[in-house]
């Protein structure tokens, strides 16, 4: 099953983001990548992913969700008729894989 995993946020600097969502509204820094940096309210499991300096791709929402078995759950939504966008794809920052609605929107799932 499905479940929410992050929402994504442009900043001019994700590092700066991260601290001032820290330092200002109590949020605990959670990943640290050279590329974004994700925040989180204490208590959620639900992340802030903190994009710098772009715009999310046209067609991603920047809406993640994660699941414990990626190849399964893909394997559902194809089988369902779901347009799968990106096939499972393993990077040295975790599997991914994504997916679009009926409208074009695309979503990530990301394997906890």
């Amino acid at each position: 099953m499905l479940k929410f995993g992050s929402v994504a946020v442009v900043v001019k600097s994700e590092k700066r983001a991260a601290k001032w969502y820290h330092e200002k509204v109590g949020f605990r820094i959670v990943d640290r990548y050279t590329h974004w940096h994700t925040v989180s309210p204490k208590g959620s499991i639900v992340l802030i992913h903190l994009c710098p300096d772009s715009r999310p791709e046209k067609g991603n929402t920047g809406f993640m969700y994660t699941t414990k078995d990626i190849e399964k759950e893909v394997a559902t939504l194809k089988k369902k008729g779901v347009k799968i966008t990106m096939p499972v794809t393993r990077e040295s920052y975790g599997t991914m894989a994504g997916f679009a609605d009926l409208y074009g929107n695309e979503f990530w799932i990301f394997e906890e």
